[in-house]
């Protein structure tokens, strides 16, 4: 990304949820920057075909394959080419055209198709913090050897990678990734055992998709977000803070070891996440939303109950154990995330489930790729069983 000048080829994968479809507003506000190439969804055909008509990529991926003929027939007589499953999702990132592929997918889906693009030679934006979780050290080191960039699109992550411009050669002595606290802020067990699906969903300061949402109002966000952190920034687990600010205007801190302490604040919008990560190194000038101090009288900032929310204890301890835990602990997540937006565990239930399923999953304290694929299933069969 050295020329600065020509326009940025973009693909995105995971077009049509929450982070895709306001990248694509980011997009359409600067058009004159940059150029769609891809574009892919898991299962919402009708949205993907909406934007592809709008956006005219050059290539989509719809990744249920039963939907195929329904996206190529509409798209046909557009010139769009069209594929379907896993394997195209993976394959479509080797264009030559693409410079960036943000990757929007939910989950572990995200984690082949991000290293394939790695593989590629394409810069990452990533959105996707399970592909860090489950597998940080090989797609860093990837990354590493390919001379690809990352840049973060969490919110959190995208903070201290703005606080860290200028600051690169400066060691870290530790970070500070808020947290909103989520609906549930305060409640204790008790409390918590009675909450529902509806309430869950429902989150004070940030849209996001339901199993984000889920897993922000049970602390798992920020416990992905804790290892997410280790790799981004090549950080020991007692590097990292979490604290919890439930007015989202800092969005993360970095202190240096001179005691100097960096913020990013601003209003809650994912779009300046992403406008950064994809016009780096360059501040493209928007409309959002202006943060007021005077909207805003008092920033305040508590300690997370990691008893009570054990989610985030539980990341803490993946991290610290290494090895494939962390995979272990993703796949359990999703498993419970998914079975309690199905009605089919309590929202405590989910934390007991993830915990089963470490103890019970088999350790690997240096896997590789394939490893990581096995422990994932291994990690998925062993939870469903528990349900």
């Amino acid at each position: 990304m050295e020329n600065r000048n020509p326009k940025r080829h973009i693909a995105i994968l995971g077009s049509t949820g929450s982070i895709g479809t306001q990248a694509l507003e980011v997009m359409e506000a600067n058009a004159d920057k940059f150029e769609l190439e891809v574009l892919t969804a898991n299962g919402n055909a009708d949205l993907l075909i909406a934007q592809s008509l709008r956006f005219r990529p050059n290539a989509v991926v719809i990744g249920d394959e039963r939907q195929y003929a329904k996206v190529k027939d509409a798209l046909f007589d557009e010139g769009i080419k069209v594929y379907a499953g896993e394997d195209a999702l993976a394959q479509v990132v080797l264009m030559d055209e693409i410079d960036i592929v943000l990757t929007a997918l939910v989950g572990y889906a995200g984690l082949r198709p991000t290293m394939e693009a790695i593989r590629a030679g394409k810069h990452i934006a990533l959105a996707n913090k399970e592909t860090l979780v489950v597998a940080g050290d090989i797609v860093t080191a990837l990354a590493k050897e390919m001379a690809v960039n990352i840049y973060p699109v969490d919110s959190e992550h995208s903070a201290i990678f703005q606080c860290l411009v200028g600051e690169f050669h400066n060691p870290i002595e530790k970070i500070c990734l808020t947290a909103s606290g989520g609906p549930f802020r305060g409640m204790d067990r008790q409390q918590l055992a009675a909450v529902t699906k509806a309430q869950a969903l429902k989150h004070p300061n940030w849209e996001m998709g339901a199993k984000i949402t889920i897993d922000s109002a049970s602390m798992m966000n920020k416990g992905l977000e804790v290892i997410e952190a280790k790799w981004l920034f090549a950080l020991r687990p007692d590097q990292i803070d979490v604290i919890v600010h439930p007015q989202s205007i800092i969005h993360s801190i970095v202190q240096f070891e001179d005691g100097s302490m960096k913020a990013q604040m601003g209003l809650p919008d994912m779009k300046l996440p992403i406008q950064f990560a994809l016009g780096f190194p360059d501040r493209l000038k928007s409309d959002f939303p202006r943060f007021n101090f005077l909207n805003y009288p008092a920033l305040t900032f508590e300690q997370p109950d990691r008893e009570t929310f054990r989610n985030l204890e539980l990341a803490f301890h993946a991290l610290e154990k290494g090895g494939n835990m962390p995979c272990v602990l993703n796949a359990a997540n999703e498993v419970a995330v998914d079975a309690f937006l199905n009605d089919r565990i309590s929202f405590l239930g989910m934390s007991d489930l993830i915990a089963d399923a470490m103890a019970k999953s088999s350790f690997m304290a240096r896997p590789g790729y394939e490893d990581y694929v096995a422990s994932d299933a291994e990690a998925r069969a062993i939870a469903q069983k528990l349900l």
